[in-house]
């Protein structure tokens, strides 16, 4: 055989040798799915739950108009520290004034009234004394009479005079009797006149004393929306009235944040907490829960669902107060603050990273066809069985995706904490997140924790 033909029979041997070697490269790699990796260890994990609100003072109040009136005199400016009792506010108390004098002058006639009431009855008691005692006389002149007259020892005049004389002294005891039940009824009267003046004076006494506005507590004036001269009206129905003052104790100072309703089961009372308020960038405060709300609050509209006329499937939040233990003294009211809520600690836990935790169903999981192409035996499942969902983590086990149920615990911001299906140093697939959706039990892997997550990150 010639050389060229050798040469010719060569190359061709090895281009097929080429050829069948890159078929099987190809065929062997064209399963393989690129993923990214990471190792199930153990560490301290702390469960935060974020919530946004605003500093809000434990104790304060809106002083609103008590009375219609003009503002004569402010007391206060905005910013001042005042103690209780101390005056605030006055406002035009001419007619109210007024009234209190005119009443109280009421009721002094109406107690003069009664003492003289009072002295007539005791008079009308005595001018009853007297007649009764005339009437005890006449009568027994008048008997003794009557038996002069039986024996003929007097005159028919003077017997008729005894008669007359017993017959006045009754009419006059009645009259006194009737004077008695006159004054009774007169001092009676004198005493509900005294009651209905001290019921007016006390009236238009507090009418006057809406009229000056003291501070209910030690606190500062956070708002003053009036000058004086204004008008003031009391609120009426759904019209609101108006608002003179805000005070507010500012010795305790909380934050109130809105939880939202997934989170608020984990809240508990005495939690410790972070506050950051966006006014003072870089600092941090700390305080503990001590407020939990029970009413949601519909998140769009900021009413509360029991006051709600109609369910809604709004977004819902609970309102939870956090009491700061170091505020500085030139906090405000009304700034915005984020309170991170520490809900629960573990020490020395196993974790995994939070976005390796996937959901397959049971029919996701059904074995698959052995190589003659018949299913390999399993327990029959029923339909619900097949829709169940398992939540569990993908585990490289012989450069394979292996996918192992766990049972989880508290979350963190980027782990979660494996109670049961794991052991320390078990390498996971924790991207991309499309191969993670995708990915079936028993596929071939291939590691590449430098590869970039722009995929990952775009879903």
């Amino acid at each position: 055989m010639k050389t060229w033909k050798k040469v010719l029979i060569g190359l061709s041997v090895v281009l097929a040798l080429g050829i069948i070697v890159g078929v099987t490269v190809y065929q062997s790699r064209k399963n393989l799915v690129t993923v990214q990796t990471g190792k199930a260890q153990k560490q301290n994990l702390s469960s935060v739950v974020s919530a946004s609100g605003e500093i809000k003072p434990k104790t304060y109040v809106n002083i609103g108009a008590n009375a219609f009136g003009k503002i004569v005199k402010l007391h206060v400016k905005e910013g001042d520290h005042v103690k209780k009792g101390e005056l605030l506010a006055q406002l035009e108390n001419v007619q109210s004034s007024a009234d209190v004098n005119a009443t109280r002058a009421s009721l002094q006639a109406a107690e003069t009234d009664f003492v003289a009431a009072k002295a007539g009855l005791d008079t009308s008691r005595a001018d009853l004394n007297r007649a009764r005692s005339d009437a005890d006389h006449a009568q027994l002149d008048w008997a003794r009479a009557q038996g002069l007259y039986k024996d003929a020892l007097i005159a028919k005049q003077e017997y008729d005079s005894k008669k007359a004389a017993w017959e006045s002294a009754e009419a006059m005891l009645a009259q006194a009797q009737a004077k008695i039940d006159q004054a009774k009824a007169q001092q009676d009267s004198a005493e509900k006149r005294i009651s209905q003046n001290q019921a007016n004076l006390t009236r238009v006494s507090d009418v006057l004393q809406k009229t000056v506005y003291d501070a209910p507590f030690d606190g500062v004036v956070t708002n003053l929306p009036v000058r004086e001269g204004e008008t003031v009206v009391i609120g009426i129905q759904n019209a609101p009235g108006s608002t003179l003052m805000t005070l507010a104790d500012m010795s305790v100072i909380t934050a109130e944040v809105k939880v939202d309703e997934t989170d608020i089961v984990n809240v508990k009372m005495g939690q410790s907490a972070e506050v950051t308020i966006d006014a003072m960038p870089r600092k941090v405060f700390h305080g503990t829960v001590s407020e939990i709300g029970d009413n949601a609050i519909v998140r769009s509209t900021g009413v509360s669902t029991s006051q709600a006329t109609s369910t809604s499937e709004e977004a819902k939040d609970f309102k939870v107060v956090v009491t700061l233990s170091d505020p500085p003294s030139d906090l405000r009211p009304g700034l915005s603050a984020t309170a991170k809520i520490t809900t629960a600690t573990r020490n020395s836990i196993l974790t995994i990273p939070i976005q390796a935790l996937t959901v397959r169903t049971q029919a996701d999981l059904t074995p698959p066809k052995d190589g003659k192409g018949s299913v390999q035996a399993a327990a029959p499942v029923d339909g619900a069985k097949q829709k169940e969902e398992i939540q569990g983590v993908f585990v490289i086990r012989n450069k394979k995706a292996e996918f192992v149920p766990v049972e989880t615990g508290i979350s963190g911001t980027t782990d979660i904490e494996v109670i049961k299906g794991l052991q320390e140093g078990d390498e996971i697939i924790t991207g991309s997140y499309k191969v993670l959706r995708t990915l079936k039990p028993g596929t071939s892997v291939k590691i590449d924790n430098s590869a970039p997550k722009k995929e990952e990150e775009n879903s």
